[in-house]
């Protein structure tokens, strides 16, 4: 088996939380108390054109700085002018650079939701993720066990908070589906090269039913690769690189914004 570029990372922050002691129980409760959340699913529902999920993303581990000195609560604003329906934010600090600070300062900076984008590999993950300030919780198909996968969403549930279950293949679709996922995101990058696959959403597209919120992410390039995705089907955009290079990530952000005549 060829070992991907996440099996590293997720190796360590599954090493990082057998070491942690606190209880799930007291976290459980202390998430259940939080302010209610924005709710993310349904903030690209309600958006009339292709939504966008612009992401804060200091590094990353296959090209280094990006951005290294951003300001969080700038850029927030400046996606918000742009047009963004929601936002992610990296806090995995050892691999992006990102940080809880990130997210919250974010947050705080702009009134749309905002998805905690790390390794969820434990239940005391989400309920960090909704006390951070967290709206929404990233899943990745490809690093938990169906058991988990199912276990993770029953417990986004009962804090109140939407979770982004990501797929790259047909197969780990199929595992999202059978764990009651309603948000599902199309990663387009390889699991085992880095390379992105641009037709990989597309082709993934008509499989995913139709109730389930339909998102894209990695290798979104401008304004044309938009509207294909749109044209495909989904829903949603997730967009980092391409944004946090930018000249002026609020122009480039509203350039994506598909309007639904445009195909």
């Amino acid at each position: 088996m060829t070992r991907t570029y996440l099996d590293d990372i997720v190796a360590w922050h599954r090493q990082r939380s057998s070491q942690d002691s606190r209880s799930f129980d007291d976290l459980l409760t202390a998430a259940k108390s939080c302010i209610p959340a924005r709710g993310f699913a349904s903030s690209i529902r309600a958006t009339p054109h292709l939504a966008v999920i612009a992401e804060i993303k200091r590094r990353s581990p296959s090209k280094g700085d990006l951005n290294a000195g951003l300001d969080p609560a700038e850029l927030a604003q400046q996606y918000q002018r742009g047009g963004a329906s929601c936002l992610s934010v990296l806090t995995d600090s050892n691999h992006f650079g990102g940080s809880v600070a990130d997210l919250q300062r974010a947050r705080e900076a702009c009134t749309v939701p905002v998805i905690r984008k790390d390794f969820t590999v434990d239940a005391r993950d989400i309920c960090d993720a909704r006390i951070m300030g967290a709206d929404c919780v990233l899943l990745i198909a490809a690093v938990l066990t169906s058991a988990e996968l199912k276990l993770f969403l029953d417990i986004s549930r009962e804090v109140d908070m939407d979770a982004l279950v990501e797929v790259h293949d047909e197969k780990e679709l199929e595992i999202a589906m059978q764990a009651g996922a309603t948000l599902v995101g199309v990663n387009q990058r390889d699991l085992v090269t880095f390379a992105v696959d641009q037709a990989r959403a597309v082709r993934m597209a008509p499989r995913i039913p139709g109730h389930v919120v339909k998102v894209a992410e990695s290798g979104v390039r401008g304004r044309e690769d938009a509207l294909a995705l749109h044209a495909a089907g989904y829903d949603a955009i997730l967009v980092g690189e391409h944004l946090v290079t930018a000249a002026n990530p609020e122009a480039a952000l509203t350039d994506l914004c598909v309007d639904n005549k445009a195909h």
